[in-house]
């Protein structure tokens, strides 16, 4: 098997909080690996561990939250990639709202995005979660200011990947 750290381990991509409801119940979780996939209609895609309290929530949702979060956000960060939802209620003490399709959006993000589920695709350890945007709200900062990769390399992550 080849050692794919060589490469990854260059990179220094922006995180995501990822957010889902499902029968009234929300969930999120800090996530590394997401992407634009499509242009026209355009499409992201997110993929999320099987591991992930947030995954068995958003395999039964409609729609997902996609947020970005700002460098001085590292609580936020914390809160969601190191702690596990099915022990913990991370959106207790959070500011945020139900948006279209019941999509929790975490109101002090930098920007997010509403996107409806256009299917599911397992590649193993994590599924992805195929996306077309509906709603989204704030622009975004400049890219140096954005949570990476390298910020967060501090947090246990709530489940193992």
């Amino acid at each position: 098997m080849v050692d794919m750290d060589v490469f990854t381990d260059r990179l220094d991509y922006p995180m995501y909080v990822v957010t889902a409801a499902a029968d009234g119940v929300p969930a999120g979780c800090l996530v590394g690996f997401g992407s634009q996939c499509a242009l026209d209609p355009p499409r992201f895609v997110v993929w999320l561990s099987k591991a992930n309290h947030t995954y068995l929530v958003a395999r039964n949702a409609a729609y997902l939250g996609v947020h970005l979060l700002r460098r001085d956000q590292h609580q936020l960060a914390r809160l969601f990639g190191g702690e596990c939802g099915d022990r913990v209620d991370k959106f207790a003490d959070v500011r945020w709202e139900p948006r279209t399709g019941g999509a929790p959006v975490l109101t002090d993000s930098c920007a997010w995005w509403v996107g409806r589920i256009e299917r599911h695709a397992d590649w193993g350890d994590h599924v992805g979660f195929l996306l077309t945007p509906v709603e989204a709200g704030a622009d975004p900062p400049p890219y140096e200011e954005l949570i990476r990769l390298s910020d967060v390399t501090d947090l246990t992550p709530g489940h193992p990947a």
